[in-house]
């Protein structure tokens, strides 16, 4: 799939032709360049590579550094690849957001989400509690309760939803709609929810 890389500035809301706001999301995206251009006789499959972001040079090591002078670049801070691109590419070249969306196109956008560091079932998995202070029971309101291993099977069952780490996940939304394209400013401006905090990388694919 073609795309580009962004950056997520925030969210925002932008009036329909009815008059109805919608809740959107503005991606800087772009200008990424072409660091690397993967072909079937050097590496058995064909992708574009796209870098994002500046880097300093005191951050990049040699063989990075060696990477983007052969593309005729500055040191970038993400690099994506990417299978299909109709148009041939070449080793340096710069993409707009203009050079890949129009208005009405409809993308898939992955980030990662924000991390809620170690979280109980409650929060989690949307768990009800084990409810109620009465027959003894305290401070249980928002325990598991059993977990249903008795001396059958006389283990735990391995996914069993528990607490623990939430968060922090490669997440993919599909099929959100380009609203505006403001290429003069690199910005793309989507339908609805993006994963991730602000700032974040997110990849924008079509």
């Amino acid at each position: 799939m073609s795309g580009l890389i962004g950056k997520k500035i925030g969210m925002t809301s932008v009036y329909n032709a009815d008059g109805q706001a919608l809740a959107c999301t503005v991606i800087e995206t772009g200008p990424c360049v072409v660091t690397q251009v993967r072909t079937d006789e050097k590496d058995g499959y064909e992708a574009v590579q796209l870098g994002f972001g500046e880097k300093r040079e005191k951050s990049t090591n040699k063989p990075q550094m060696g990477h983007f002078k052969k593309a005729g670049t500055t040191p970038k801070r993400k690099l994506v690849e990417f299978k299909e691109f109709k148009d041939k590419l070449d080793l340096g070249q710069t993409l707009q957001v203009a050079d890949v969306f129009v208005e009405g196109d409809f993308v898939d956008v992955v980030g990662t989400s924000k991390g809620k560091g170690f979280q109980g079932v409650v929060k989690r998995h949307g768990f009800g509690g084990v409810g109620g202070q009465t027959h003894g029971q305290h401070n249980r309101g928002r325990h598991p309760g059993s977990i249903g291993a008795c001396s059958f099977p006389s283990r735990v069952f391995k996914g069993l939803r528990m607490a623990g780490r939430t968060g922090g996940n490669r997440v993919t939304v599909q099929n959100l709609k380009v609203l505006r394209v403001m290429a003069d400013q690199n910005l793309l401006v989507v339908s609805g929810s993006v994963p991730g905090a602000k700032n974040s990388f997110v990849i924008i694919e079509k």
